[in-house]
């Protein structure tokens, strides 16, 4: 895993985390960013209100949860980053509250890969990989 030289603003991360908690989606699901920085996040949501009709979470609640992740960590720090390549991979199913974490994995100058992995407590729900190009 590689760094940025920037050192970070931390009144800047705390409004880029305050713009993404604030924003309409974010709302919407209640998913919350607990900590963010230059390639880290980690991002809460209770799957209340997100069942499927087999009484588990849905999986497009799961996958937004991460792409929430992805995209916290990889912009809060003054770098602009948009994603141009996402996958998931559901391991469980989840119906209780769930925690994701961001982590950049590789960083080639102009692209970044994220690895997200969702858990329900200890268990693992889904991983999600992201990656973003640099504009």
């Amino acid at each position: 895993m590689t760094g940025h030289p920037v050192a970070p603003d931390p009144k800047a991360v705390e409004e880029q985390i305050r713009i993404f908690n604030s924003s309409e989606f974010a709302r919407l699901l209640g998913m919350e960013i607990l900590e963010a920085s230059d390639g880290y996040s980690r991002v809460t949501m209770d799957c209340a209100g997100k069942m499927n009709p087999g009484g588990v979470a849905h999986g497009g609640a799961i996958f937004a949860l991460a792409d929430q992740a992805f995209g916290i960590a990889a912009n809060c720090c003054g770098v602009h980053r948009v994603a141009v390549s996402v996958s998931i991979q559901y391991i469980a199913p989840a119906k209780g509250k769930l925690v994701a974490v961001a982590r950049r994995v590789a960083d080639n100058g102009n692209c970044d890969t994220y690895r997200i992995m969702v858990h329900e407590g200890e268990r693992p729900v889904a991983e999600f990989s992201g990656v973003a190009f640099r504009v």
